[in-house]
């Protein structure tokens, strides 16, 4: 009986510390260049789409860094946040950034406006610990790929909108404003997809079940109040943050023409924006070092003060693909 008793002590010993090292892992984890704080609660619920990655690099000045955040895409249906660490990476290498990837709901579980309710919740947070992390959170950088593209857009054009910032999380009162966003082939206009689609483009995104009427319940046509509400057009102002636009001119998913509409939207209020134009570059395809180059500058120029000149341009992409 003595020894069943000390067999069975054992194994409720052994489990308990696995359980702990698991805690530990989930918790925090890091490579050789910086710590990861992995899934922070930021609306304070167990959600875990409601969760953000810290990353602080090891070799850093003493002076709080600035933060470049990542919101990843995938039709607001689908990604996760762990995707957002091969686009930061380069900047927490380079000792002069910190970084964090954010987590949201996704269309299956909440509809628009949940997603940017919850972005901005995730900024609020950051915002209110950035000094115990070593943050200059006057300094707060956006990036998003596609669904992600389109949030970072909505953060970028609605800060400090009330109908837009929401109530989640502990910290409602915190502002939610950005100081830059580099929004790579995001949708702007759902209304005007299908019209500007490239030829031979498959995607119906008037139907049912494309990803954009799942994201507000309903098809976009039928809904053209929804469809405004999600617009980032819609909350333009001459004190937005500058943008860095990226697309393609052969995207298959998201025309180029989404990023047309909100580039003149917001020349035309008189806000600071630039359109990089991948010419033969498709949904994120194609892009190559000119651009990575240029996301580098744009952050530098907006976050560390290292100045430089900007203009529209276009860019070969460094390989075409079949639509």
């Amino acid at each position: 009986m003595r020894t069943r008793y000390y067999f069975y002590t054992l194994i409720v010993v052994l489990a308990s510390c696995l359980m702990a090292t698991a805690q530990t892992s989930r918790a925090a984890s890091s490579s050789d260049t910086f710590e990861i704080i992995r899934d922070i609660p930021y609306a304070a619920t167990d959600n875990p789409k409601q969760m953000l990655d810290l990353f602080l690099p090891k070799k850093r000045s003493s002076e709080p860094l600035p933060v470049v955040i990542f919101i990843h895409g995938g039709g607001w249906r689908n990604g996760d946040k762990k995707s957002g660490l091969k686009r930061i990476q380069p900047f927490l290498d380079s000792g002069q950034y910190a970084a964090a990837s954010i987590g949201y709901r996704l269309s299956g579980e909440a509809k628009w406006p949940a997603q940017i309710h919850d972005c901005k919740a995730a900024i609020r947070w950051i915002r209110k610990n950035g000094k115990k992390h070593g943050l200059n959170t006057d300094k707060m950088a956006v990036w998003g790929t596609s669904a992600g593209g389109h949030l970072v857009a909505m953060l970028g054009t609605s800060g400090d909108v009330e109908s837009m910032d929401g109530k989640i999380g502990p910290y409602p009162e915190v502002s939610s404003r950005v100081t830059c966003v580099a929004d790579f082939f995001g949708p702007t206009d759902f209304l005007k997809m299908n019209k500007t689609a490239i030829p031979g483009a498959k995607l119906d995104h008037d139907s049912v079940d494309s990803p954009e009427s799942l994201l507000i319940g309903a098809p976009n046509q039928d809904k053209t109040d929804r469809v405004k509400n999600n617009n980032p057009r819609t909350y333009v102002s001459k004190d937005d943050p500058p943008f860095l636009m990226v697309h393609g001119t052969e995207d298959p998913l998201v025309s180029f023409n989404q990023s047309e509409l909100l580039h003149a939207a917001l020349i035309k209020a008189g806000t600071e924006n630039t359109l990089i134009t991948v010419e033969g570059g498709g949904h994120g395809k194609g892009f190559g070092q000119d651009v990575t180059a240029l996301v580098a500058r744009f952050f530098d120029h907006h976050l560390r003060g290292n100045k430089s000149k900007w203009k529209d341009q276009t860019v070969q992409a460094v390989e075409i693909r079949k639509r």
